[in-house]
């Protein structure tokens, strides 16, 4: 029998349906929404989802691979705004000015289901499940930049990464990944740009992570050991403890 390739996944499926579509949607809504779904070919590194001014048309939800997203300024200079993992929806930024307001970028190679926002928002209003849905993940991104802006107004160097890596964890377990080791698609140098940090702090901060026996380096490879003490880092083990007390 050969082996159906990645264009014959549908979302019935695909493992990372609960990330990107709603779970309360029945067989039949499911079937729906599928209809309306463009599955791409690949993406290779360092090829364009979206591009400032470019007319939106469409969502994207990553099915395999990473990217990110990133703005410029008029001097050319570059800040990342986000790395976006399967499962999760891309392309929001160009509801209000029907124009993308960033890049997204792959960083390896990397296949995406495209949604079209005219189809999607006329069965949203047909399924009110799916609209419940597609505000709530648009939350989530406004929560996000939220969260971003206090970790640089906020944050130590320290804390930054520790914050950072915990969202890793977290965001891998969502998916059924190991929340203790992974590998890191982007390179040092952008998360000090994603973290406002210089890539020598970034090196030095993951060096004496690894010196603490926090975490394991290993190239891009990372094991996070103790999981608990990067948390304390962010006062969260505390908060914690009280929450449970």
């Amino acid at each position: 029998m050969s082996k159906p390739n990645d264009f014959s996944i549908r979302c019935q499926n695909c493992s990372f349906n609960h990330l990107c579509i709603p779970v309360a949607l029945n067989q039949t809504e499911m079937q729906s929404l599928d209809e309306i779904i463009e599955r791409k070919r690949p993406l290779h590194k360092n090829d364009q989802l979206t591009i400032p001014g470019q007319k939106f048309t469409s969502l994207f939800a990553v099915r395999t691979g990473s990217f990110k997203s990133y703005i410029t300024s008029p001097d050319g200079e570059q800040q990342i705004t986000g790395f976006h993992f399967p499962g999760d929806v891309v392309g929001f930024d160009g509801l209000y000015s029907e124009k993308y307001q960033s890049y997204t970028q792959a960083m390896e190679t990397s296949m995406v289901c495209e949604l079209p926002y005219d189809k999607l928002d006329t069965m949203s209003a047909q399924l009110p499940t799916l609209r419940k849905e597609m505000l709530k993940i648009m939350s989530t991104e406004i929560n996000q930049d939220h969260s971003l802006m206090m970790l640089l107004n906020k944050r130590t160097a320290e804390e930054r990464l520790a914050h950072f890596l915990i969202n890793l964890s977290d965001r891998f377990k969502s998916r059924g990944f190991s929340p203790a080791e992974f590998n890191l698609t982007m390179t040092r140098n952008e998360i000090g740009n994603h973290l406002g940090l210089t890539v020598e702090t970034v090196s030095r901060l993951l060096t004496r992570f690894q010196k603490e026996q926090i975490i394991k380096v290993d190239g891009k490879n990372i094991q996070i050991q103790s999981i608990e003490i990067l948390r304390e880092k962010l006062g969260e083990h505390v908060a914690n403890k009280k929450a449970c007390g």
